[in-house]
């Protein structure tokens, strides 16, 4: 490797993609052309980025395996960066295979690492969890350090372990810091912000608060009788009984314990439910089959009990009632968390993210821009959508991630 390219691999781990282009930008051989394509998506053009890393994987010969693999990695990074969460996860697992073959740790602990950053976006923790605990960090330069340290909170930070997640910060701020680059620092300073700003609300006894995310961990682990309207669970004690495929019964579950402990009203039971603005006996008949059905379903939490105006909650052995809710609720408040990273999202990403399908999450991407929430930029296939964070809360609570059950 000449004098040239070592000084421009020199500044891009530094930080310095204008230096790195300085050297080799007007070079077309293999190593100068992935160089190149490095310091482009250090620079923000991802598409110029990825396609100068493809020519330079062309480019290196059959004896050239690490390079090529390299230039993999180095494409899956783009395309995190860039959302597009559709990339071939088979073509990164080659690529760090062969470079674990060739003895090159720190890059195939690096692929690995993208891997778990991948399976977290798209809300797979488990996974990511898995192949996080398959790799070891230690030969990782700080940079790269830093950037795993990162999605090992955001685990955490999904898992509600935020003492977990407060150590993996000052790892990753320390990483970041003998990186010396400005813009990781950044970074892990606006991660760091998800842990002191308001995770959701608390109702109860007619009265609401924030709650920073400590304090939602807190509460979950008490023994308070949780209506969870971030998860559309109901929980206490360490049971929890799921009802996101019954809306109809969570929505009677929460508007009972909001009005805890008093009751709630059959018509006012009836348009929280139903949609219904005038109750007609028909809506009182179901509105009895709903009540019935949610009585089975916390049978062993509490029991839901009538009165002459209508209904109310009565926990087996809780002494308090709570609600549990987003700080903000907005009808697509699971895509606007996801845009909210500042990041530009396809569609497509986005679905597979949400689990959704496509279709769907065009119907509320098109309202949510209507409404002035979100807007794209391109045409077709490289259409893009974005937002600006939403300033002074974290969306931790909204993103597509199991909180523990105990």
């Amino acid at each position: 490797m000449d004098s040239l390219i070592t000084a421009a691999a020199r500044a891009l781990a530094a930080g310095d993609p204008l230096g790195a282009l300085k050297r080799v930008a007007l070079r077309d051989d293999a190593p100068a052309l992935a160089l190149r394509g490095i310091a482009m998506a250090q620079l923000g053009d991802l598409v110029r980025a990825k396609a100068l890393l493809r020519r330079a994987a062309r480019a290196f010969g059959p004896k050239e395996a690490i390079a090529r693999a390299r230039c993999v990695v180095a494409e899956a990074e783009i395309a995190l960066v860039s959302r597009d969460l559709g990339w071939p996860a088979k073509a990164l697992d080659a690529a760090r295979a062969t470079l674990e073959a060739r003895g090159d740790r720190i890059n195939a602990a690096y692929a690995r690492y993208l891997e778990g950053r991948r399976l977290l976006l798209i809300g797979r923790i488990d996974e990511a969890e898995r192949a996080l605990a398959r790799l070891d960090p230690a030969p990782l330069p700080p940079a790269s350090r830093a950037a795993y340290e990162l999605v090992v909170a955001g685990i955490a930070i999904r898992r509600l372990n935020t003492k977990a997640a407060r150590a993996a910060l000052a790892r990753a701020s320390r990483a970041a810091h003998h990186a010396r680059i400005p813009a990781l620092t950044a970074e892990v300073e606006s991660a760091c912000l998800v842990l002191n700003t308001p995770a959701a609300r608390l109702i109860a006894s007619g009265g609401k608060r924030l709650l920073l995310l400590e304090e939602v961990e807190a509460l979950l682990a008490s023994k308070a009788f949780v209506v969870d309207a971030c998860r559309h669970v109901v929980r206490h004690a360490g049971k929890v009984v799921p009802l996101a495929r019954r809306p109809v019964l969570f929505a009677l579950a929460r508007a009972l314990g909001e009005a805890w402990p008093g009751d709630v009203p059959r018509d006012a039971l009836v348009a929280r439910a139903f949609g219904a603005k005038d109750a007609d006996e028909s809506h009182r008949a179901r509105l009895r089959v709903e009540v019935g059905r949610l009585r089975a379903a916390l049978r062993t939490l509490a029991d839901v009990s009538a009165t002459k105006r209508g209904f109310a909650l009565a926990p087996r052995s809780a002494c308090e009632v709570v609600v549990l809710a987003r700080p903000v609720e907005d009808e697509h408040g699971a895509v606007l968390a996801l845009l909210a990273d500042g990041e530009s999202w396809s569609s497509s990403a986005l679905a597979l993210a949400l689990g959704t399908s496509q279709r769907t999450l065009q119907r509320a991407l098109h309202s949510l821009e209507a409404a002035g929430k979100v807007q794209s930029v391109g045409r077709g296939r490289a259409r893009r959508w974005m937002t600006p964070p939403m300033p002074g809360f974290t969306t931790t609570l909204l993103l597509p991630a199991p909180l523990p059950i105990d």
